[in-house]
């Protein structure tokens, strides 16, 4: 399935959050594309927000690659990448990246290129793109 949420501004950054949310159904692992300054970054901030992470330390992970958090409510392990700066498959390898993926925890991936031909079967793949008002577009697409 398809689905689409648009975000015209940050004043509506937490309802996207919140449908974003309702679509995650039984899902951990989340691909996350879109340009350079898209919004994935302060898109996963929100979610993770929502998810009950309340202290603000969702930065992007570029120097570290993945942050770790956890939900203030729930518990929830979450793991947010950014694999921009990987240079091939080995690099993803060597940083344990299939562990986390096979965790069961929330796995939310920006940049999942490199690790494309390893993500699961059941990956919900996330494009962000701007449009000519600014507006933000998200379009999710489940798994059949």
């Amino acid at each position: 399935m398809t689905y689409t949420i648009d975000i015209p501004g940050l004043e509506e950054l937490p309802q996207a959050a919140h449908k974003f949310l309702e679509l995650m159904d039984d899902y951990t692992v989340f691909a996350f594309k879109g340009e350079m300054g898209a919004g994935k970054t302060t898109f996963i901030n929100a979610l993770a927000r929502e998810l009950g992470v309340d202290t603000d330390p969702t930065g992007s992970p570029s120097f570290s690659l993945i942050n770790e958090y956890r939900s203030d409510t729930t518990a929830e392990l979450i793991y947010h990448f950014d694999l921009y700066r990987l240079e091939n498959l080995e690099e993803a390898f060597d940083i344990g990246v299939e562990d986390y993926l096979e965790s069961g925890a929330l796995c939310l991936i920006e940049w999942p290129d490199i690790i494309d031909d390893i993500l699961p079967d059941d990956t919900v793949r996330v494009n962000l793109a701007v449009l000519p008002d600014m507006t933000r577009r998200i379009t999710v697409e489940t798994p059949e």
